[in-house]
C-alpha cells in the first residue's frame, strides 16, 4: 500500500519534492523530506522515472536510518513491473549495502559490501557509475569498487520508481520493504566526486573509516596489526577464552568469508608496555609486519609509570599515529582507549579517564578512528566500572574481551547479530 498521505500521494512524491534539473547543474531527482516506513509502506515516485530511465552514468545518494534488521530492505528501486527481475536497486542485504541491475532475469551487476549499515544510525550511502566502473560509498567515502558498470539505461521498460520497496511481475505487491526512515533520495546524471559526496552527507565519515571499509570489502589480502599492553596481549586474564584480537581474527578471517581468510591479524601486544616503550620498539612491534591497519590500545601502564604523565602520553600518541601513517603504503591507524578499572583495587589508576580523554582528543586532532571503550563500559553500567568484565579489577576477563571486540566490530561496521562472534554468550 502507499504510505497514507491523502489522494495526492498517488500522483506526487510523499511529503517531499521530486523535480527535474538541468544537466550537470544538480540532481535530476531529489526527494528531500523524511518518510517513516514500517515494513509495508513505500513512496511512489514513478511519475519521475522517465527522467532517469536514459541514464548510463550518474550518482544515487540516499540518507536513511533503519529501525529493524530485515534480511532485505530497498532504499531506491526503478523497475519494469510487468517483467520478472528487471530492475536497478540500491538496498540493504543483511545490513550490507548492495547495488544490483537486472534485465529480464539476467544479472548485469550485483555488488555488495561486507560492511553493514542497519545499526539504527544515520547513514548516507551512494553509488556512482560511469565507464570506468561502479563504486559504492558511505558517509562520502568510497568503500567498494568494481570495473563492472550498469545503470538505469541498462534496463528496458522502466516505469516504476519507489523508495522502500522493489516491484516486479513476480511480486506485484512489492518485496524487500524497508523499515526505518529514508530522509532523502537523489539521483544525478553525473558522477559526484568525493568532495561533493562528503557535502551531500549530513554526517561525513572519516577518510580513515572509509579506508578501513575498503579494506574489509576488498578481496585483496590485508595485514592487521593489533598492538598494546597486556590487555591486547591477552595474557592470563582471559581464563582460556579468546582475547579481543582473537575474536577479531575469527570475525574477519573466517566469518566474513573467503577470500578474507587470506588476511592476517598479528597481535604484537606485550604485557607491561607503555606508549614510550611502544614507540621505542615500533620497528619490531609494527613496522616488521608491513601492516595495512594498525590498532593501538595503550595507556593503562602509562598512568603508573614515572615520567609518563598526561602530556607526555599525548605527545607519544601523536608520534605513534604519525609513525603509522609514515610507513610504506600509509597504513590506517586506529586508536582504542583502555577500559576503566576498579578504583577500590587500583586507586593509583583512578585518573585513567584523563588518558582515555586524551586519546580521544588526539584521534580527533589527527583525524584517526577512535574506539572509545572507556566510556562504552561506563555508559552501560551507570558510570561505574563493570566489575563483572574484569578479572582482577584491571584486566578484562573473558567477558570483558568480548565486550571490547563487540565495540570494535560495531565501530568498524561489521556487526552481525547472527554471527557466532557477535552473538557469543559467555556463562
Amino acid at each position: 500500500m502507499l504510505l497514507a498521505a491523502g489522494a495526492a500521494a498517488l500522483s506526487t512524491p510523499l511529503g517531499g519534492r521530486a523535480f527535474a534539473a538541468a544537466p550537470r547543474s544538480g540532481p535530476r531527482l531529489d526527494h528531500d523530506t523524511p518518510v517513516d516506513l514500517d515494513g509495508s509502506q513505500y513512496v511512489d515516485l514513478s511519475n519521475r522515472v522517465r527522467a532517469l530511465a536514459p541514464l548510463t552514468a550518474g550518482t544515487i545518494v540516499v540518507t536513511f536510518r533503519t529501525t529493524s534488521h530485515n534480511e532485505a530492505m530497498t532504499l531506491l528501486s526503478a523497475s519494469d513491473p510487468t517483467a520478472p527481475s528487471s530492475n536497478i536497486t540500491l538496498n540493504l542485504s543483511g545490513g550490507a549495502l548492495q547495488f544490483s541491475v537486472r534485465e529480464k532475469g539476467a544479472v548485469l551487476i550485483n555488488v555488495m559490501t561486507r560492511t553493514r549499515y542497519d545499526d539504527g544510525q544515520r547513514h548516507t550511502v551512494a553509488v556512482t557509475v560511469d565507464g570506468m566502473g561502479t563504486r559504492l560509498h558511505a558517509g562520502g567515502r568510497t568503500v567498494l569498487q568494481t570495473t563492472q558498470h550498469s545503470f538505469f539505461g541498462s534496463v528496458s521498460g522502466l516505469s516504476a520508481l519507489t523508495l522502500g520497496r522493489n516491484l516486479d511481475s513476480d511480486h506485484p505487491g512489492g518485496e524487500w520493504f524497508c523499515t526505518g526512515t529514508i530522509e532523502r533520495a537523489a539521483v544525478w546524471d553525473r558522477v559526484l566526486d568525493e568532495a561533493e559526496l562528503v557535502e551531500q552527507s549530513p554526517r561525513p565519515d572519516l577518510a580513515d573509516l572509509g579506508r578501513i571499509s575498503t579494506i574489509l570489502n576488498s578481496d585483496t589480502p590485508a595485514t592487521w596489526v593489533v598492538t598494546g599492553d597486556s590487555i591486547t596481549h591477552g595474557a592470563l586474564h582471559t581464563n582460556g577464552w579468546r582475547s579481543y584480537p582473537e575474536h577479531w581474527t575469527e570475525r574477519v578471517r573466517w566469518e566474513l568469508g573467503k577470500p578474507k581468510n587470506r588476511d592476517f591479524v598479528i597481535d604484537s601486544g606485550v604485557s607491561g608496555a607503555t606508549s614510550a616503550e611502544l614507540l621505542a620498539r615500533f620497528g619490531e612491534r609494527v613496522t616488521a609486519f608491513s601492516p595495512h591497519v594498525v590498532s593501538i590500545m595503550i595507556g593503562t601502564n602509562d598512568i603508573a609509570t614515572s615520567g609518563l604523565g598526561p602530556e607526555v602520553y599525548r605527545a607519544n600518541l601523536v608520534s605513534l599515529v604519525r609513525a603509522v601513517r609514515a610507513l610504506p603504503g600509509s597504513p590506517v591507524p586506529v586508536l582504542q582507549s583502555p577500559n576503566p578499572v576498579d578504583p577500590a583495587k587500583w586507586p593509583g589508576r583512578v585518573g585513567l579517564s584523563r588518558y582515555a580523554q586524551i586519546m580521544g582528543e588526539v584521534a580527533a586532532e589527527q583525524n584517526a578512528v577512535f574506539v572509545d571503550h572507556y566510556n562504552d563500559w561506563l555508559s552501560g553500567n551507570g558510570g561505574q566500572a563493570p566489575l563483572s568484565l574484569l578479572n582482577d579489577g584491571l584486566h578484562p576477563n573473558e567477558r570483558g574481551h568480548h565486550r571490547l571486540v563487540l565495540k570494535m566490530i560495531k565501530d568498524l561496521r561489521i556487526f552481525d547479530a547472527t554471527s557466532r562472534v557477535c552473538s557469543l554468550r559467555i556463562p
